[in-house]
């Protein structure tokens, strides 16, 4: 099992200053951008490569915030690196603890943005969900974060920040002055199924993930890290070339005039050509298949002969098969399957052989569960610059 991403080659610039005393986020920074930003900060380039691997490793190995603790470092270099850098993630505004242990942050980026992250706790792992973008394009109509337009995307800084976010909460760095500690990795699993859609911020998305799996600093398996997509065709088989992560489709239908309603990118790349492109995944494989997410909506997608025609696409497809009961959230125009509904249309997929199981609903007292993620910060802009604008003089 490889822990580190496929080899590519990255074109970098060196990195926008922060409107905030002009220094350089090294958060985020690939090790070529990395390597770069040092060099321009004054770095002899003979130098550069092993100051690289320490700056990189005291970041993302070790958490630490501070150049001045860097005790790898003369003092000098510190100096240098205080004058010219920061390490910044995005700010924590609240944090939200369901009844079954899942929490909920709503953190703040760059702008006065925010986006939400989920981390769940299991007996066998613990899954960060992360966002991608602020608001999304798509749409879904199930889904309570696709009401939300879309604001920006994020950076990697901001994308990797998240993981930093709950490792800190976790405390899952290591002591300073001792090693290492000898534990089960609180956060084993990462899960790009959070606000937005990862394939429309495709290089952000990457480069993240790519600090994520380095082997000398979070340490992540591409295997532990899944990217959920809802078909942007172009961008598939891209991922698992430069990403080499497992591949996640929302799908929700088997018929193209269901699915234009639940997910309106099918109008763009329908079923037949989104399962082409699945069909030709350079890691299609028994051993890295490809997760078909569905959403059970009563009386919409959850029938039998749905059951049937969804074993009849995906033939040929190595593939699982995720059923989600539906998260409800105020307004939302969809009701949750029965659970007798939920569990026939299960035992068809598996009797054809597809692993289906059910996803247990988290977090749902927090709206934390799948689908149910929805910053409140637009809709709390929009409602200032409404008072503002009755309070203004005539």
């Amino acid at each position: 099992m490889t822990t580190s991403a496929p080899i590519t080659q990255d074109v970098f610039t060196i990195p926008r200053k922060l409107p905030e005393g002009g220094k350089i986020n090294l958060v985020g920074l690939t090790r070529d951008g990395l390597r770069a930003a040092l060099i321009a900060a004054g770095t002899p380039e003979k130098q550069s490569g092993m100051r690289t691997g320490q700056v990189w490793q005291w970041i993302y190995e070790k958490g630490v915030r501070r150049f001045d603790v860097m005790s790898n470092l003369a003092k000098d270099y510190r100096a240098l690196l205080a004058e010219h850098f920061v390490i910044e993630v995005p700010e924590v505004v609240t944090k939200q603890v369901s009844e079954d242990g899942t929490r909920k942050y709503l953190v703040r980026i760059a702008g006065g943005h925010e986006v939400e992250v989920v981390y769940i706790p299991e007996t066998d792992r613990g899954t960060l969900c992360i966002s991608s973008q602020v608001g999304c394009t798509l749409t879904c109509s199930f889904c309570h974060t696709g009401t939300q337009k879309l604001v920006r995307n994020l950076t990697a800084g901001e994308i990797i920040g998240q993981v930093m976010v709950a490792r800190d909460d976790l405390d899952e760095w290591p002591e300073l002055s001792r090693a290492p500690r000898d534990k089960t990795r609180l956060l084993s699993n990462i899960v790009l199924m959070g606000m937005g859609e990862p394939l429309y911020n495709f290089e952000n998305v990457r480069d993240a993930m790519k600090i994520a799996m380095d082997p000398e600093g979070i340490s992540l398996s591409r295997r532990r890290i899944t990217l959920s997509t809802s078909g942007v065709v172009p961008e598939i088989a891209r991922t698992a070339d430069e990403i080499g992560c497992m591949l996640a489709i929302s799908f929700h239908a088997t018929t193209d005039e269901v699915r234009d309603g639940l997910v309106p990118i099918n109008k763009k790349w329908n079923i037949a050509v989104l399962l082409q492109a699945l069909r030709d995944y350079p890691k299609l494989s028994n051993s890295e298949r490809i997760t078909f997410e569905y959403v059970m909506l009563d009386g919409v997608n959850d029938s039998d002969d749905d059951a049937r025609r969804l074993v009849q696409l995906i033939e040929g497809i190595p593939a699982k098969i995720n059923l989600i009961p539906f998260n409800e959230w105020p307004g939302a125009p969809y009701k949750r399957s029965s659970n007798n509904r939920i569990r026939a249309f299960a035992d068809i997929i598996y009797h054809a052989g597809y692993a289906s199981p059910v996803r247990k609903p988290r977090g749902e007292d927090i709206m934390a569960a799948c689908g149910q993620l929805k910053s409140a910060t637009e809709r709390a802009r929009k409602s200032r610059k409404v008072i503002e604008a009755d309070a203004a003089p005539d």
